[in-house]
């Protein structure tokens, strides 16, 4: 659980950096489309963005490690959690003033966790099936598809279409990462491998594009939910992911408040560029 709380520091930080670099690589009036590889080549040369992307690979180690050990459920939240770092991260470093509603809500996160965090039992011990794993590369090359199409869609629709297939598509990284014994060459022949690879590679351009364009909160709300319920839903129901006994009221109640206090949090997806100096 510390690993997984350390993941969603460094990705609540990179949000901060890839967004403000994300905005700065925009060109005005480009529609684009959900899939803007030019965005994300130009974005990737500034600093920011690479600082971000080395604060992610940080962040994706520890997430690997936590999937290891604790059920997909409680991980997925301490992630949606990264957003009340982004909001913390953005007030200190971008000049960003919460309200006192916006800091209550950080507060409801972090009692989130603590109630995942005592609820929480040991990961499941089922190996997924074949068919789960073909199904998780069809999710990411779905995910793919989709992001290829957003561009066509309105600014408000298409805002939430970007952020919750970048959210699919992180989760499917999630699922994928219990799928692999080992990354060794013997996992070549796994499909869960390739749809890590595809779904992880997808949803960072997808990401890209959500913080540059359309509507914050509904981008950043539709990562949060994509990112959690579905992988959590998986994880209980093919991996075999359990509570405590006794206190599966507990995990229920945590993850929702926890996910619940960062969708009121989402804004802070996609903070605003500091003025130029």
């Amino acid at each position: 659980m510390v690993c997984a709380l350390g993941a969603a520091v460094c990705f609540g930080t990179a949000s901060v950096l890839q967004a403000v670099a994300a905005r700065a690589a925009a060109r005005p009036g480009a529609a684009g489309s959900g899939v803007d590889t030019a965005l994300f080549l130009r974005a990737v040369r500034q600093w920011r963005y690479l600082a971000g992307l080395g604060l992610d690979a940080v962040g994706f180690v520890l997430q690997i490690i936590a999937l290891r050990h604790v059920p997909i459920y409680a991980v997925g939240a301490a992630l949606a959690a990264s957003l009340a770092v982004t909001a913390v991260v953005a007030a200190r470093l971008l000049g960003v003033r919460l309200s006192r509603r916006e800091w209550g809500a950080v507060g409801v996160v972090c009692a989130g966790l603590l109630m995942l965090g005592l609820a929480s039992g040991e990961e499941g011990d089922r190996a997924g099936t074949l068919a789960l794993k073909l199904g998780l590369l069809a999710v990411a090359g779905l995910v793919l598809l989709v992001g290829a199409v957003a561009g066509r869609l309105p600014d408000g629709s298409r805002a939430l279409v970007l952020g919750l297939a970048a959210g699919t598509g992180f989760g499917v990284v999630e699922v994928a990462v219990r799928l692999i014994d080992s990354f060794s060459l013997r996992e070549l022949r796994n499909p869960a491998l390739y749809a890590l690879l595809l779904g992880g590679a997808a949803a960072f351009l997808l990401l890209t594009s959500a913080l540059q364009r359309g509507s914050v909160t509904a981008a950043t709300a539709g990562l949060v939910l994509g990112e959690t319920v579905g992988p959590a839903a998986v994880g209980v129901a093919w991996l075999g992911d359990r509570t405590r006994e006794g206190l599966t009221w507990l995990a229920v109640l945590g993850f929702a408040v926890a996910v619940a206090g960062a969708l009121s949090l989402s804004r802070f997806g996609e903070p605003k560029a500091p003025p130029a100096t």
